[in-house]
């Protein structure tokens, strides 16, 4: 085996959080009145920070950002979190490297409360020894710094981890802690914008992964 430690993204990665982000994102836009009819306009907002995605496509302020988040979170903390889904393929991905005596973690932009609540009702939170995330007040939310974060609690050596994740933030991060990446393809980053950043290994699908990890060929 290459690697005795993967970290996983969470969204896009794990599970496909469309519907919930894209609600709560309209609806925190419309606090504002931002009306946004085409759910699609926001799938931007899945897998970066929220705060820096509200000032890059709506040109907020840091204040009317932040407020932004903080009306997201109103709707995501007890509606959106539920509409999401683990993809396809993942439980039998994770089981197979749990068999293989690799470590799992979760490296991921959102909070880290909200990621243990998914994870929790995906019943997926056994095959991870750590959840990292961003804190609620905004803090520790660059995927370098989460990342970096795991490597550090876990005593991890570079040379033993890769990071999975579908969005140049997850290849950026991994690159500047000095680890290997995997491009998920599946997810909602396109594929120029993954290649692009150069990962160790670029996967289409989810079945993909999994072959190459039987194979142990990372």
């Amino acid at each position: 085996m290459k690697y005795n430690h993967i970290l996983f993204d969470l969204d896009g990665t794990l599970t496909d959080p469309r519907e919930g982000i894209t609600k709560a994102v309209k609806y925190a836009l419309a606090q504002h009145g931002i009306n946004v009819s085409d759910l699609s306009e926001l799938e931007c907002f899945i897998g970066p920070p929220l705060q820096a995605t509200f000032t890059e496509k709506y040109h907020f302020s840091e204040a009317e950002a932040w407020e932004a988040v903080l009306s997201y979170r109103e709707y995501f903390k007890d509606t959106g979190l539920y509409e999401n889904e683990v993809y396809v393929g993942i439980r039998q991905l994770l089981d197979l490297l749990l068999s293989q005596g690799r470590q799992l973690y979760v490296a991921t932009s959102k909070p880290t409360v909200f990621a243990e609540t998914v994870l929790e009702h995906f019943q997926l939170t056994a095959y991870f020894s750590m959840v990292c995330g961003s804190e609620l007040d905004g803090t520790r939310s660059a995927k370098t710094e989460i990342i970096q974060h795991v490597l550090d609690t876990c005593g991890i050596h570079t040379s033993e981890a890769v990071m999975i994740g579908d969005r140049k933030f997850d290849l950026i991060g991994a690159g500047n802690c000095g680890i290997h990446s995997i491009a998920a393809g599946y997810g909602y980053g396109s594929e120029e914008e993954l290649r692009a950043c150069q990962p160790t290994y670029y996967f289409k699908t989810v079945e993909e992964m999994l072959r190459s990890f039987a194979s142990l060929a990372v």
